[in-house]
């Protein structure tokens, strides 16, 4: 559904099922479902993957959008939003008994075009707060949480107090993420709003300064009164690198402290430098998968688990980090031919722990 602005919000335009993936309701055993337990998808993978449809629908509770909640997707130009894509989604998840995250309203990355037109503070103000209200109150209700702020630690912070940069950052300073904050809560005021991070969770001081730049907007968020639930870790995994247990257990402590909720986000394995042996492999990554989520549930369990993907044949990891061995990369918790591996049965104990 292409609308604009003024008529959604004169019109009062409810989202609409558009109809896209076309399939009745799966006849998926809610029994066999991992309470909490969710992947992203998009759609043009559910549309032409049955297997992907029935393995969401048998193994998950909640989906995220890859795509079509993002900038480039929703905002052909400054003046409309594009739904229908992130609707049929919602329409999918919906008929089969799911919940939708919402990813994301406001990132350094994957802006469109017109936006590098922005070239004022007053510009950059009201673009963002007119895209982050017709988003959220558009689906106001219908979701259950929001990446708000989505990786503005930066790659290799200096000091804690550093900001990645960005056209926000660059043009509104810190104040673009109390802004954003405020203005989805002021929309639907029911929604989680999240922070989104990664690269927190192994050990070395790259990892330990990203913890601490974390830590440092968290707080400040909190200490300026910023309407901030949850703390999203996506903990996209190093397969060969040492998870740093103790130091994740007591950030995510810390998080729990100040009243936040913490949750994982976007789970998935990078095994670009494992071993080729698969057996020996799968058996790697479950492990990390495991000292993760044990650190992570130390002091309380997750409610909330998503991997990016459900199935190897649907990964990120296949394009950005191929094997130098040519074998196929094993990301996620189940096989590209929708099997599962060991990365489920952790899932399993992690999200059964949560019920």
């Amino acid at each position: 559904m292409m609308v604009n602005r003024r008529q959604l919000i004169a019109g009062g335009l409810a989202a609409a099922a558009s109809g896209v993936v076309k399939s009745a309701p799966l006849a998926a055993d809610a029994r066999s479902r991992r309470h909490g337990y969710g992947a992203a998808a998009t759609l043009a993978d559910l549309q032409s993957d049955a297997r992907l449809q029935n393995a969401i629908a048998r193994y998950c509770t909640q989906i995220v959008p890859v795509y079509e909640l993002k900038w480039p997707t929703l905002r052909p130009d400054p003046h409309r939003f594009a739904f229908e894509k992130a609707d049929a989604l919602l329409d999918f998840a919906q008929q089969n008994g799911l919940t939708m995250r919402g990813h994301n309203l406001v990132w350094y990355a994957d802006l469109p075009e017109w936006t590098r037109q922005i070239k004022t503070a007053a510009g950059a103000e009201r673009a963002l707060r007119d895209h982050i209200a017709t988003v959220v109150s558009y689906y106001r209700g219908k979701l259950t949480s929001w990446d708000v702020v989505n990786e503005a630690v930066p790659e290799f912070p200096k000091q804690p107090t550093e900001r990645r940069d960005s056209l926000w950052q660059s043009l509104l300073g810190d104040g673009y993420m109390r802004m954003a904050f405020r203005t989805a809560a002021d929309a639907d005021p029911d929604v989680q709003l999240t922070i989104n991070d990664y690269d927190i969770e192994s050990v070395g001081p790259r990892f330990a300064a990203r913890r601490a730049a974390l830590r440092s907007i968290v707080s400040d968020l909190l200490d300026t009164g910023t309407p901030l639930h949850a703390v999203g870790l996506q903990a996209h995994l190093h397969g060969e690198l040492e998870i740093d247990t103790e130091a994740l257990a007591k950030c995510v402590a810390e998080f729990r402290s100040w009243g936040l909720d913490v949750i994982v986000t976007e789970l998935d394995v990078d095994d670009m430098k494992l071993p080729g042996s698969q057996p020996e492999r799968d058996a790697i990554v479950a492990k990390k998968v495991n000292e993760v989520l044990t650190a992570i549930t130390s002091e309380a369990p997750l409610r909330s688990i998503l991997t990016w993907g459900i199935s190897d044949r649907y990964s990120w990891i296949n394009q950005m980090f191929p094997r130098a061995d040519h074998l196929p990369n094993r990301p996620l918790p189940l096989d590209a031919d929708f099997g599962p591996k060991s990365f489920m049965d952790v899932i399993t104990k992690f999200t059964h722990e949560a019920t």
